[in-house]
C-alpha cells in the first residue's frame, strides 16, 4: 500500500478490492401442506407453532385461545405479532406448549408465532424485528442461594 501517492492510485486500489456480497434474499419456508413451523421459548415454556392461511383461529394444546388463556392480557400478547405485521385474521395458528406457567407459555407462543410469520412471509420480518418479537426473552427466575430465604431475600436479622 506504500505505492499509493495520489487519489487516482487510491481509486484504482479500491476498485480492485473483493466484491461486496449481495444482500441476503430470504425465501419463504413452508411444508407441503402450506404451513410454516417455528419454536418459541420464554422462561421455562417451549411452544411448537404452526401457522397457515385462514381466518384467525388460534388453537393451543387442543383448546381455543380464549379457553386456554382466559386472561385478556395473555390473549392480547398472542395477538401482538399479527397486529404489528398488520395481518390480523389472515392466519390460523396451531400450537402445543409445555413447561412454565401461563404467562411464560403465552410469551413462548408469541415468540413462535413471530418466527413462523417471518418464515411464511419474509417481508414481515422488518416489522417483527423492530418490535423485538424475534428475539428470545432471556429473563428467567434467579436461583435460590444458600443462607438466603429466596434468591436475594435474607432471613430476619436479630440483634439478640
Amino acid at each position: 500500500m506504500s505505492d499509493i501517492k495520489s487519489l487516482d492510485d487510491l481509486k484504482s486500489a479500491v476498485g480492485t478490492a473483493a466484491p461486496v456480497p449481495a444482500a441476503i434474499v430470504r425465501v419463504p419456508v413452508r411444508d407441503k401442506l402450506g404451513r410454516a413451523y417455528a419454536t418459541g421459548k420464554r422462561k421455562n415454556a417451549v411452544a411448537r407453532v404452526w401457522i397457515k392461511p385462514g381466518n384467525g383461529k388460534v388453537v393451543v394444546n387442543g383448546k381455543e385461545m380464549a379457553a386456554y388463556f382466559a386472561r385478556p392480557v395473555l390473549q392480547m400478547i398472542l395477538r401482538q405479532p399479527f397486529t404489528v405485521a398488520n395481518v390480523e385474521g389472515q392466519f390460523d395458528v396451531f400450537a402445543t406448549v409445555a413447561g412454565g406457567g401461563l404467562s411464560g407459555q403465552a410469551g413462548a407462543v408469541k415468540h413462535g408465532v413471530s418466527k413462523a410469520l417471518q418464515l411464511y412471509e419474509p417481508s414481515l420480518r422488518p416489522a417483527l424485528k423492530a418490535a423485538g418479537f424475534l428475539t428470545r426473552d432471556s429473563r428467567v427466575v434467579e436461583r435460590k442461594k444458600y443462607g438466603k430465604a429466596k434468591a436475594r431475600k435474607s432471613f430476619q436479622f436479630s440483634k439478640r
